[in-house]
């Protein structure tokens, strides 16, 4: 699997104090060096990135979104809606959701607490990996973050009670697009890593099966 370092280093200058001419001194702040790992899943387009944290004695600092080191390693979608979620109970599914056409999302998710089994499942007709899922785990500890592409049907499990998850999408909320499929699809056979009953919405447990799903996604190209 490919992995590409991403790389960027700022040295801001900030003003300082004036001088006796009115001019401000300008005194170079320490280089910052801010780095992205990304790793390519075996779906095509479905990418797990990992930022770069730094930390000293007062604890961590993480740019957990750059659009210039994004675009450097491909990811050139524009986000514009942030979106946020809190599951009390561990077990809790959200799953398996989607936007369709013209609609869809790209989503980057991340955990702000806990821990989620993360899940993209293909809905591009062509693709050579249509119809399979694949899953990862995300905690907020590690900082990974999972880029699920427009054509993919997305959802998770929490692993521990009380997590929180917030995710970007690059178009906005469209009630009229939304949809989904049922989670626990047989023909599908997501092997979600919990024990015990799940906690769903009414919704995700109306959702319908994939074999009856026609999906609008072509593939173009990882």
């Amino acid at each position: 699997m490919a992995i590409a370092y991403i790389i960027l280093i700022y040295q801001d200058i900030f003003n300082s104090s004036p001088d006796r001419g009115g001019n401000l001194d300008r005194h170079p702040f320490p280089t910052f060096i801010a780095a992205m790992d990304v790793k390519a899943l075996s779906l095509p387009g479905l990418l797990l990135l990992k930022p770069r944290q730094f930390a000293d004695s007062r604890g961590y600092f993480v740019e957990t979104y750059n659009e210039r080191t994004c675009q450097k390693a491909g990811i050139t979608m524009r986000f514009v809606q942030d979106n946020q979620s809190f599951s009390a109970s561990a077990g809790t599914v959200r799953a398996l959701h989607f936007q369709l056409p013209p609609a869809a999302q790209t989503k980057l998710v991340r955990v702000l607490q806990g821990r989620i089994f993360d899940v993209g499942l293909d809905l591009r007709v062509g693709s050579p990996t249509y119809g399979r899922w694949e899953g990862v785990t995300l905690d907020a500890e590690g900082g990974e973050q999972l880029l699920v592409p427009r054509g993919f049907a997305h959802g998770f499990c929490t692993l521990e009670p009380n997590t929180m998850v917030a995710y970007k999408v690059d178009d906005f909320y469209a009630p009229a697009s939304d949809s989904g499929l049922i989670w626990n699809d047989p023909d599908l056979g997501v092997d979600w890593p919990f024990v015990g009953d799940a906690v769903l919405s009414e919704k995700d447990q109306k959702l319908g099966r994939f074999r009856d799903f026609k999906s609008p996604f072509v593939y173009q190209g990882a």
